[in-house]
């Protein structure tokens, strides 16, 4: 038996989806003993793989890494754009006609090139499968692009063997392509429709186009020289991390680096003023910056000593903005508890945002991300993460999180203890205030 094909012997079944489903179910969420026998090794072990990196069966679409300009300038100089007319001819000329899509990705899986049928297209759209997106496995979970990459092998994924369920409605049949001359992995070709995408013809029809594609990339090296074809590496997008830190530590593609206080308050600051599409005057971060009056030639001063340490690319001036993407563990909470993947974002809420920071628009931005990360799990009912979120400093004296979880730990469980004694400390301390 292939392991690479999903349905050697035709088409599925409903028996064979039920197996599925039933196997999937069994390992997410633990009710009971998972097993992979019933299910194709390949499949298997990436649903494994994606549990370990924890994807969301359930949660939002994968994100979109490149968009407009940067998405055509890293396309256009991808080594793959010289041979999209050899892809477009072989198998995207006739996709309409056969209900597929057409996508080509790059060695990470994110997405290049979508075509196909326009239908499909916009009904895929709906699950980020689209230009730009990353459908790696270790951020999409199974599916065949993204482990066709994984695995450096062409496989083909049927409906609810991929890990993630609002994907399961879809099959697909991917290979990796290689540069011929270095072997180095450039991207995928992968072929996305309804169940008649499992069958063995398209795996064969798919290798056989990574088969022209290389060809053709060799006789380019010919035309060329010996140039080698080399992927762009994509820019690298500045992260910054503020969650549970006294100060934050910024890295970019020169590394890593701790930002003194009044450093991490002013970006923490202009990255709250770009989430919502703005720059700041200096009177502006001078009043969310010191509290009382200070002047708006200190915090100039201060922005120049930033700008000299961080880069005149990633603060401008006149306002002062940020001038690209920057990625922030505050934004990203706030786009997990969005998605309804709690679970994960608690995994990165490990605390309170900059909590020995006294700049009032510090102090605002975190009692707004408070605020939300303890609706969210109040709103869950849930044991596990009333629980977690029970352990966080910021829990401590917070009566309403303690009576949470009273009211949903069942009798015996340890935590209810902690819950029922955290309870009586805060009503008598509550009662104490009232007799004064």
């Amino acid at each position: 038996m292939n392991p690479w094909l999903a349905l050697p012997h035709g088409g599925p079944s409903p028996v064979l989806t039920r197996r599925l489903r039933a196997a999937h179910e069994a390992l997410v969420t633990r009710a009971g003993t998972p097993s992979g026998d019933r299910v194709r090794s390949v499949v298997w072990d990436s649903w494994r793989r994606s549990l370990a990196v924890g994807v969301d069966p359930d949660g939002a679409p994968p994100p979109v890494d490149l968009l407009d300009d940067d998405l055509v300038a890293y396309r256009d100089a991808h080594p793959l754009a010289a041979v999209m007319p050899v892809i477009r001819r072989l198998l995207v000329a006739d996709a309409e006609v056969d209900r597929m899509i057409v996508a080509v990705t790059d060695a990470a899986g994110r997405m290049l090139w979508v075509e196909g049928d326009a239908r499909l297209r916009s009904r895929a759209a709906g699950m980020h499968f689209v230009e730009g997106a990353s459908w790696g496995e270790d951020v999409a979970g199974t599916n065949a692009p993204g482990t066709a990459l994984a695995l450096d092998h062409a496989v083909q994924i049927y409906g609810s063997e991929h890990y993630r369920r609002p994907v399961q409605p879809w099959s697909c049949s991917a290979a990796p392509v290689h540069d011929p001359l270095t072997g180095a992995l450039l991207g995928a070709i992968d072929v996305t429709g309804g169940d008649h995408v499992a069958s063995p013809h398209v795996l064969t029809l798919v290798r056989a186009t990574v088969a022209a594609v290389e060809s053709e990339l060799r006789w380019l090296h010919r035309d060329q020289g010996t140039r080698r074809i080399r992927a762009p590496e994509p820019r690298v997008v500045p992260v910054l991390e503020v969650l549970g830190r006294d100060r934050a530590r910024l890295t970019t593609d020169a590394g890593a680096q701790e930002l003194s206080l009044r450093h991490s308050e002013l970006l923490v600051l202009l990255a709250e003023a770009a989430a919502a599409g703005e720059g700041r005057t200096a009177e502006q971060l001078a009043a969310e910056c010191h509290p009382g009056d200070t002047a708006a030639v200190t915090v100039r001063a201060e922005l120049s000593r930033l700008r000299r340490l961080v880069g005149d690319e990633l603060v401008g001036s006149r306002p002062y903005r940020l001038l690209g993407p920057v990625q922030t563990d505050v934004e990203e909470v706030r786009r997990l508890i969005t998605r309804g993947a709690l679970g994960s974002a608690l995994d990165r809420y490990p605390g309170a945002l900059l909590p020995r920071s006294d700049a009032p628009g510090v102090r605002a931005a975190r009692a707004r991300l408070a605020a939300l990360v303890r609706s969210a799990v109040l709103a869950s009912a849930r044991p596990d993460l009333l629980v977690r979120y029970s352990e966080l400093p910021e829990s401590a004296d917070d009566l309403g999180v303690w009576q949470a979880c009273l009211t949903v730990l069942p009798a015996g469980a340890a935590r209810r203890t902690v819950a029922a004694a955290q309870v009586q400390r805060l009503r008598g301390g509550y009662r104490g205030v009232n007799r004064r």
